[in-house]
């Protein structure tokens, strides 16, 4: 098993993370274990494109976004794997919960850790957190569907 430990810059993680602004919504990774966990952080200001539609005069990051980085930061662990880094990744079930608001001049920072992945699915769990304190979770699965349709049964059309 891989158990190289490392971290990544804004442009060496683009290698992982197909997205790219205003949708990459993770800034840096801090540690990184490929398959087992990635953690890091994205930082707000007052800059981001949403904070002034998201709402005007109290503007917090929107929950889908929060959960949209918390999913790219576990998709860097997945990928960082060997032979992985050019695959498609896909959500398939989320299941976030935000304790408290993530506001301009925040540090979101992202911890993910793959509880499993067979047959191109991945469990995992990823906690966001502001000033230490636990601001948004995520239990998800994603899929990659190029390792995940090998092991599909095959049917009479295939």
């Amino acid at each position: 098993m891989d158990e190289r430990v490392f971290a990544l810059d804004a442009i060496e993680l683009q290698k992982y993370q197909p997205n790219r602004y205003p949708f990459l919504l993770i800034d840096r990774v801090t540690e990184c274990c490929p398959g087992k966990y990635a953690k890091g952080y994205k930082n707000l200001t007052n800059n981001e494109w949403y904070f002034p539609v998201h709402f005007e005069g109290d503007p917090n990051m929107p929950g889908c976004l929060q959960i949209e980085a918390m999913a790219q930061m576990l998709t860097v662990a997945l990928l960082t794997v060997d032979g992985m880094e050019n695959e498609v990744v896909h959500g398939y079930k989320h299941c976030g919960t935000f304790h408290e608001q993530v506001r301009p001049g925040d540090r979101l920072e992202l911890d993910a850790k793959v509880i499993s992945f067979k047959r191109g699915l991945c469990k995992g769990h990823v906690d966001g957190y502001v000033d230490g304190k636990l601001a948004c979770e995520l239990d998800t699965t994603i899929i990659i569907p190029s390792v995940f349709n090998r092991f599909k049964p095959k049917t009479n059309s295939d």
